[in-house]
């Protein structure tokens, strides 16, 4: 005998698309049956009016008692217990939807307390009377499953042997291979009979189990303080809000599934059969955001650094989830033979260290662009490999803070400087930086994210790049730090400069003879970092790296920097200059000319249309 379709109670409470789904066929096929089970009692109560005569009263009594009133019980009782069920688990759910639309619009800012918990108590207990709503109405329809098997064949059974009884005359009509079969069909029913108590027993054990949970399953994020968040995600699904624009500045949220399938974000919506792709996730970022006041936001980004979609989750451990699954997906990760653990060693690389330092400097011996630097003051290459490994503590002060936002998004930098004209806050003006970009040999421009900043010791190899990627890095996953904000980083032939890209302010600027290092990361090819040496009017020095994660590889602005700094140093001989400019294609105004650079990723347009030259 086949096995018997079922729901799943385990899948009440994330009630997903995909069980609702399978709710629907249920809630079909109980609506088929009991369309057919009105006609089928039509079609016998006929039957039994037809017998009026006396020699028939017995047989109508019989008929009356196994045949009618079976189709009635099973009506009046099942059937009528499935649709009750059904109408209460619709109220439910949709008492649930508008308890979460409520909590979803809680203010982050000015956040209540009070409101909170109250907005709070109120979807745990929709939550927890759609679970309760669900569980029976699952159960009823799982018994519907056994009990409609039975309730077609007691009808049929019942007029067979009342119309056995009847005609005893014809008793020899009926062999013995017809006995056989109707007590087979009776064995058949009451086997059915006893695997329909014993899952009903099973359900009221599993039912009563599942009710007796903890009271902050049903409270959304009722663990904000330690949750237990699972960083090696591969694959993530659940409730999400999406952020959709309505007008120029009206904006409306939807709360939708969302699951990922291989590198793809799929979304479906609440009784559609399958879902969509809504976003590509190989080699996009994702970072958290600030958006409209509600709280845990998120935003990816693809990978030529075009927003993509903003998405709200309802508490931190999904927020936090979320955001390390999509950016395991976006390393491509899945594609490996060991998803797991690969996702588990690159989390592990984060926490422990990028590379251990000591590797660093025995790897790739050709030499980059990167690993060699001048010294300006006495023209002298000092290649990277005669300063040795230093000790870790030599590069960089244990203890050293790290700062994570260097610059200000560009929403903030135009409310502080609304109402007059924008201030730089490095002391540059932008009609002195427009004109160095015209007077300038070189201009490449990069999309770039800043990751951290600390203070160095020594910038006299750059392993002291590598300490200050593997010291940011650590700290960022240490303390859950995923925002970062995105500039375009414009490369000179004077200067290094990070560029707001929606408003074309410059953040920062740094002059190319200030960089004493500059280096890309050897194994994760989109970190670059660079060392800036500062000396004030008292003779004081300082030094800074940075690092940063770009959307091409970091060699391609290391051979950027170290073409402005060759200019720099050619511009002092004129023949050296004639010589350089030989040696490197040039542009129709006689500008530098980075072939290799024009990439799918850079993509040959920037901002306005117009080609990325150098």
């Amino acid at each position: 005998m086949p096995a018997v379709d079922k729901l799943l109670l385990e899948e009440a409470l994330q009630d997903s698309p995909q069980t609702r789904s399978l709710l629907s066929v249920f809630e079909e096929d109980a609506g088929t049956l009991t369309e057919y089970t009105n006609q089928l009692l039509q079609a016998m109560q006929r039957v039994y009016g037809a017998q009026l005569n006396i020699l028939h009263s017995e047989l109508a009594k019989q008929l009356a008692d196994t045949m009618v009133l079976p189709i009635i019980q099973f009506r009046e009782k099942d059937l009528t217990e499935v649709s009750t069920l059904k109408d209460l688990f619709g109220l439910a759910s949709n008492e649930h939807d508008v308890s979460m639309a409520k909590y979803s619009r809680l203010p982050k800012r000015k956040e209540n307390e009070k409101l909170k918990a109250e907005v709070a108590k109120e979807v745990a207990n929709a939550r927890r009377k759609q679970h309760l709503s669900s569980l029976e109405y699952y159960c009823a329809l799982n018994a519907l499953q056994y009990r409609k098997r039975v309730a077609m064949m007691e009808p049929m059974l019942g007029y067979t042997r009342g119309q056995i009884n009847f005609f005893k005359k014809g008793a020899e009509m009926f062999s013995k291979r017809m006995d056989s079969f109707l007590s087979s069909v009776s064995d058949m029913v009451q086997s059915i009979q006893g695997e329909l108590d014993a899952e009903a027993e099973k359900m009221r054990i599993s039912q009563q189990d599942l009710i007796a949970v903890n009271e902050s399953v049903y409270t959304p994020d009722s663990d904000v303080i330690s949750p237990a968040i699972n960083r090696n995600l591969i694959q993530k699904a659940g409730y999400l809000n999406l952020r959709n624009k309505t007008g120029l500045v009206t904006t409306t949220w939807e709360r939708l599934y969302f699951f990922t399938q291989g590198g793809n974000l799929m979304c479906q919506p609440r009784g559609a059969v399958a879902g969509g792709l809504i976003q590509d996730l190989d080699n996009c970022s994702v970072m958290a955001v600030d958006c409209e006041d509600r709280r845990y936001c998120f935003q990816i980004t693809t990978p030529t650094g075009k927003v993509g979609i903003t998405l709200q989750a309802e508490s931190k451990k999904e927020y936090e989830e979320w955001i390390c699954a999509i950016n395991n997906i976006s390393r491509q990760i899945y594609l490996t033979d060991n998803p797991e653990a690969a996702a588990i060693k690159l989390n592990q690389t984060a926490l422990q260290a990028v590379t251990p330092i000591t590797s660093l400097g025995k790897k790739h011996e050709v030499q980059h662009p990167s690993q060699t630097v001048k010294n300006m003051e006495k023209d002298e290459v000092i290649p990277s490999g005669s300063a040795g490994i230093q000790d870790s503590t030599q590069l960089i002060a244990p203890g050293t803070p790290i700062q994570f936002d260097i610059v200000l998004p560009a929403m903030e930098f135009l409310d502080q400087n609304r109402g007059g004209r924008r201030a730089n806050p490095f002391g540059e003006s932008e009609d002195s930086s427009k004109d160095e970009e015209e007077d300038s040999l070189l201009q490449q421009m990069f999309v770039v994210r800043f990751l951290g900043s600390m203070a160095v010791q020594s910038d006299e190899t750059c392993e002291v790049i590598y300490e200050a990627m593997r010291q940011v890095l650590a700290a960022r996953a240490i303390h859950n730090i995923f925002r970062m904000t995105e500039s375009h980083l414009m490369v000179t032939s004077k200067n290094l400069r990070l560029i707001d890209p929606q408003t074309q302010v410059t953040r920062a600027s740094f002059e190319l003879t200030t960089v004493t290092q500059f280096a890309a990361h050897q194994e994760n090819r989109r970190l670059i970092g660079f060392v800036i040496h500062l000396s004030d009017t008292l003779g004081e020095e300082s030094m800074s790296a940075y690092v940063f994660e770009s959307n091409t590889e970091g060699e391609k602005i290391s051979y950027a920097i170290s073409l402005g700094k060759e200019i720099i140093e050619a511009q002092r001989d004129p023949e050296a200059l004639a010589q350089l400019m030989k040696s490197v294609p040039l542009t129709n105004d006689g500008k530098f000319m980075l072939l290799h650079d024009l990439s799918e990723e850079d993509g040959t347009m920037h901002e306005g249309g117009e080609e990325s030259e150098a």
